[in-house]
């Protein structure tokens, strides 16, 4: 491939290299399928440095033009699946759940999905995981942060996690609009420490919380084991009911407000930036904290708004993210944003916990911060999984009843479906399971699985795997209503 290039031009060169592909592209001369030259190969072709075609490349992925296999090299995509509803129908019912007795199937999901990742073929929908392709410098990456941290390793760490990633990652916040320093922060065993760590600090047995309905179920797990009464306040297309929320703020008196905020899980709704300012003024007026879960920050489609906590000038909120949807769920390295005077007590109780966060997670982690992959690996993740959502509303459309309605969201890893309520769902995924593909019934998301019929898809799967597992669970659900 010959890319000739204006040396003297004020355009970057791994623009001109990009702008090159994508015209051969476009216009059909290289199709879907076709492998592109080596990286080394085309570095010697055009007399730039590889580092250049590989921000070349990176583009052209973040685009959707090309990919890559591990081992192979770079290949052209096939066309960009359009997404065929532009809008959410979600619009369901607004029941208040008030539990005073939590049960909870977070053991039995989790349990289920991994399980599953030892049967070839299987299709799992129920999984939090992320892409698992993507990490080809993985293991180069790896034995550099290694031999980086090599003394380190014979001895204990800080508990709050080393202060070069701290500083990494309160650079990567500013960037998406949460101002914090390295010591607002806290390295974690993944978010789920976290969200342990904040529960259990901010909530006594017998406490009220109020959570989304529907919300993570592992949340409803951990707040069922600190003995906490919760009540669910039902989701709308923009967030949670705020009108119930101040309800229950000034007849309950809760302790905390656990929600997540952008690309929720499990509908995938993002909240916007009124939303945010009034769910804050209503828990600074009630004197209640604000638990923030951010796990798909940086997995948006479109630009999103700055975090509730970069509002919060009265150390109202607590801020959780993670690494596990990004690069690898194994690393288990997630991070607490923590100011005020609870930064302190947080920091100890960590330390009780674990001592600190394992120093070679955090080595591998800090590596791909500082070494722009981290940056790349997003833009691959934003390309596929917008790819595989757009796959998924398509199967939707042409699978699913009339009946089912579903949400449309601008990022992260799931779409939530609502279903009629005379649909017996727990045996129907038990049925999709008979025939490879792995579903969770909704109730898990709700507090003492109360809620409406519905079903949490997990769309980062290829679109063939979409289009098949799909198909399963739509003759499923049509059999059933038709019976």
């Amino acid at each position: 491939m010959i890319i000739p290039l204006e040396r003297q031009s004020s355009k970057a060169v791994y623009l001109q290299i990009r702008d090159r592909i994508s015209r051969l592209i476009k216009s059909g001369v290289l199709k879907p399928g076709d492998k592109l030259p080596s990286i080394r190969a085309l570095a010697l072709s055009t007399q730039v440095n590889k580092l250049t075609v590989i921000e070349a490349y990176s583009v052209l992925e973040a685009d959707g033009l090309i990919h890559a296999r591990q081992g192979a090299g770079y290949f052209v995509s096939k066309p960009t699946i359009a997404c065929p509803q532009p809008a959410t129908t979600f619009a369901p019912p607004q029941d208040v759940i008030v539990s005073e007795r939590q049960g909870g199937s977070f053991f039995n999901v989790i349990m289920s999905s991994l399980d599953a990742r030892h049967h070839s073929g299987t299709i799992d929908f129920s999984s939090g995981f992320p892409l698992d392709s993507g990490l080809e410098d993985l293991q180069r990456i790896a034995r550099r942060a290694v031999k980086q941290m090599a003394e380190a390793l014979f001895h204990y760490d800080v508990p709050q996690g080393q202060l070069t990633l701290r500083q990494q990652i309160s650079r990567m916040l500013v960037q998406r609009g949460l101002e914090v320093t390295p010591e607002n922060l806290i390295v974690t065993n993944g978010s789920q420490q976290g969200l342990s760590l904040a529960i259990n600090y901010y909530v006594n047995p017998g406490d009220w919380v109020i959570v989304e309905s529907p919300t993570y179920h592992g949340a409803l797990s951990i707040l069922s084991y600190r003995g906490a009464r919760v009540i669910g306040i039902p989701m709308t297309a923009e967030g949670m009911n705020l009108e119930l929320l101040e309800q229950y703020l000034y007849t309950h008196h809760p302790k905390l407000i656990y929600t997540v905020s952008t690309m929720h899980n499990p509908t995938g709704v993002t909240t916007p930036q009124s939303h945010r300012q009034q769910l804050l003024r209503l828990a600074e007026r009630y004197g209640c904290a604000i638990l923030e879960d951010n796990a798909y920050e940086g997995l948006n489609f479109q630009p999103v708004p700055a975090p509730i906590k970069a509002l919060d000038r009265h150390d109202c909120v607590t801020y959780l993210g993670t690494f596990s949807k990004t690069l690898m769920p194994g690393s288990r390295v997630g991070y607490m944003v923590v100011t005020g005077k609870n930064y302190q007590p947080f920091v100890e109780r960590k330390l009780l916990g674990d001592l600190h966060t394992s120093t070679v997670s955090q080595a591998i982690i800090s590596e791909y911060l500082a070494s722009g992959h981290y940056r790349r690996r997003l833009s691959y993740l934003q390309s596929h999984l917008l790819q595989s959502r757009n796959a998924m509303l398509s199967a939707l459309e042409h699978y699913f009843p009339l009946e089912a309605s579903w949400t449309v969201p601008d990022g992260g890893l799931f779409l939530w479906v609502h279903l009629p309520d005379s649909l017996p769902i727990k045996s129907i995924c038990q049925k999709a399971f008979s025939q490879n593909v792995l579903a969770t019934d909704g109730k898990a998301f709700f507090p003492d699985e109360q809620g409406y019929p519905a079903m949490r898809l997990n769309f980062s799967h290829t679109p063939e795997e979409i289009e098949r597992g799909i198909s399963v669970l739509g003759k499923l659900l049509k059999d059933a209503l038709a019976g």
